[in-house]
């Protein structure tokens, strides 16, 4: 009787060590299944943008864009070679800031514009059927307007964006676009020298 005791409790310790592994499995899976959801969870709640964060970004992301369309206009069509080559620097800087907008908001979870809105868009077509000189003063009439306007954006975003990431692209972008703003205006100034020069005075 005591040797069949002992091999009914071999067999009841081999038959709960064999269920061990796969009882540790269940519960860990388990347990990293939760992880991995309060992860997620944690990374949706960090995501989100303040709306002015949000808004900056959706700008920034739509005028990128435009710059670039506009640019390549600028490179082919206009007759003036400093347009020619101030579209073509709008067209490698946009380009460049776009690509690292589009990893910021990536991270952030949002999915910047992949198309001009129609507002933007009729833009680019009015200066698409322009030609030589109507081309280079229209292109660069909008241009003044549009980085000064960016100018001022950026350098709000770059002190009061409330999401550090949002802010440091800002910073880091700001100095580029007034760069491309003095570099208009000079153009600007060539073409109209009598506007300068009562300027001057």
């Amino acid at each position: 009787m005591k040797s069949s005791n002992r091999i009914i409790t071999a067999a009841t310790l081999t038959g709960l060590l064999a269920l061990a592994p796969a009882l540790l499995a269940q519960s860990t899976s388990g347990s990293m299944s939760k992880t991995t959801k309060t992860t997620k969870t944690m990374a949706t709640s960090t995501s989100m943008l303040s709306a002015s964060d949000k808004k900056f970004v959706m700008e920034a992301a739509v005028g990128g864009m435009e710059e670039v369309q506009l640019g390549q206009l600028a490179a082919q069509k206009a007759s003036d070679t400093d347009v020619k080559n101030f579209g073509q620097k709008m067209v490698d800087d946009h380009s460049k800031a776009n690509d690292q907008l589009k990893q910021v908001a990536s991270q952030k979870g949002i999915t910047v514009p992949s198309t001009l809105p129609a507002s933007k868009q009729k833009e680019v077509d009015h200066l698409s059927k322009l030609s030589g000189a109507a081309f280079d003063k229209a292109y660069v009439s909008m241009m003044v307007k549009d980085h000064k306007k960016d100018v001022a954006e950026f350098k709000k975003e770059s002190t009061k964006a409330k999401d550090s990431d949002v802010k440091s692209f800002a910073s880091t972008t700001l100095p580029t676009l007034q760069d491309h703003l003095k570099m208009i205006e000079d153009i600007s100034a060539k073409m109209h020298p009598t506007k300068s020069a009562k300027k001057g005075k």
